[in-house]
């Protein structure tokens, strides 16, 4: 059989018929949108320039706080942008209020600069003085006191009990003594209220103490309390502080001079309380170093006053090693206020300075003219030496002439240190 398509086959096939074309719809997507005819595009309108005031330059100078806040018009924040390019009295304050707004933060640290403050207040006092302005010898135990808190404030609750290693020298050796950081703060508040009960407040030994020296005070305190140190001292600690500054504040002239008893030995106040912002540095670098946190030393005005206080008592710590046998004998003595054999003491850095310390008689006069030996040390390693924190084989101090005088100094500096 012939298939329908003249192929021999035996089965016949079926006629092929071809499909319908497709048309052009069928092609197309009937669900996408028309093209819609070009539209004009409407350019964004310019918006218009503030209108800027004409203001004075106080009343300019009276908005730099709400500018700093971002409290201000459009209009009054160029003028005050446009006021402080070329008023540089009114740009540096406004830096300042600036950096102060950051501090308005709660969740920020206190890692800051550690003069803002100051500046802060510097800048408050300026517009308006206190009423009961603090006397000048007293801020810098305001200001280390102050630093403190603030470190206090920003540790967690598990570091008041971390590990803090005290360090001093004594009779020629290093004493060393475990504490915690509850625990430094309860020596502070205890050798402070040396100055309390001077001053006729409460002493946190209580009434009817007997006379102790600082270590033996430290000891009674913490032998006292009825459980380990916690963060619970720091309340009483800065109460104290704030009381005595605020009780010296109201007191007038005549409390500088007033004498406070460390058993041993006796400051007037103005120098107690210097001593007592010195050891508050030293013990808040050892909380610092033990809590890892950052802490810098105290203004070069205030660090230098500290150095001065520690110049001045070399000459009476020389003597009293001498008789001790730990010092060498005095090769000239000469009468009071006259000058004596000297060992120039150049301080370098922040806070440094120039100090002639008398070798054989307290009394004498320290004179450049009759300087036997020099050391040259930098400020906050003199610091550390005083404070027993290094020895005085480990200062790295540039020497110069007598080698005997310069051991006994250095050694009298390192023995002024106590826990």
């Amino acid at each position: 059989m012939t298939g329908a398509n003249g192929d021999g086959d035996d089965v016949a096939r079926a006629p092929w018929i071809p499909g319908p074309r497709r048309s052009a719809d069928d092609h197309a997507d009937l669900t996408a949108p028309l093209p819609r005819e070009p539209e004009e595009v409407e350019e964004p309108e310019e918006p218009e320039e503030p209108e800027v005031p004409d203001l004075s330059h106080n009343v300019l100078k009276s908005l730099l706080g709400a500018w700093a806040l971002s409290a201000c018009s459009t209009g009054e924040t160029k003028a005050v942008e446009n006021h402080l390019t070329g008023c540089a009295p009114c740009a540096d304050e406004a830096l300042r209020l600036r950096d102060a707004v950051a501090l308005l933060h709660e969740d920020r640290d206190l890692d800051l600069d550690p003069l803002l403050r100051s500046r802060v207040l510097e800048n408050c006092l300026g517009r308006r003085p206190a009423r009961i302005p603090v006397p000048d010898w007293v801020t810098p135990y305001d200001a280390e006191t102050a630093r403190l808190d603030a470190l206090l404030r920003d540790i967690g609750e598990s570091e008041w009990h971390a590990p803090v290693r005290l360090k001093w020298y004594e009779e020629d050796r290093v004493v060393r003594r475990k504490a915690t950081v509850a625990a430094v703060i309860g020596h502070l508040l205890a050798v402070d209220g040396l100055v309390s009960a001077a001053l006729g407040l409460d002493d946190p030994l209580g009434a009817g103490v007997p006379e102790l020296s600082p270590t033996d005070r430290t000891e009674a305190f913490w032998s006292a309390l009825d459980r380990p140190p916690n963060r619970s001292l720091r309340g009483p600690w800065r109460d104290q502080s704030h009381a005595l500054i605020r009780t010296v504040a109201f007191a007038g002239r005549g409390v500088a001079d007033l004498t406070v008893g460390y058993k041993d030995f006796a400051l007037p106040l103005r120098d107690s309380l210097l001593e007592r912002a010195f050891e508050c540095w030293l013990h808040a670098d050892d909380i610092a170093t033990a809590v890892a946190y950052p802490y810098a030393p105290p203004s070069g005005a205030h660090l230098h006053g500290m150095i001065d206080l520690a110049a001045r008592q070399l000459p009476a710590a020389l003597a009293n090693r001498r008789r001790t046998g730990l010092a060498g004998p005095a090769k000239e003595l000469v009468a009071a206020g006259a000058p004596g054999r000297s060992l120039h003491l150049e301080v370098e850095g922040a806070g440094g300075g120039h100090w002639y310390i008398s070798l054989d008689s307290p009394a004498a006069l320290g004179s450049p003219e009759r300087a036997v030996a020099q050391v040259a040390m930098d400020g906050v390693e003199f610091c550390q030496l005083v404070a027993g924190h290094i020895t005085p084989e480990e200062a790295a101090a540039g020497q110069d002439g007598d080698r005997e005088a310069i051991r006994d100094v250095l050694s009298a500096a390192a023995s002024l240190s106590r826990l």
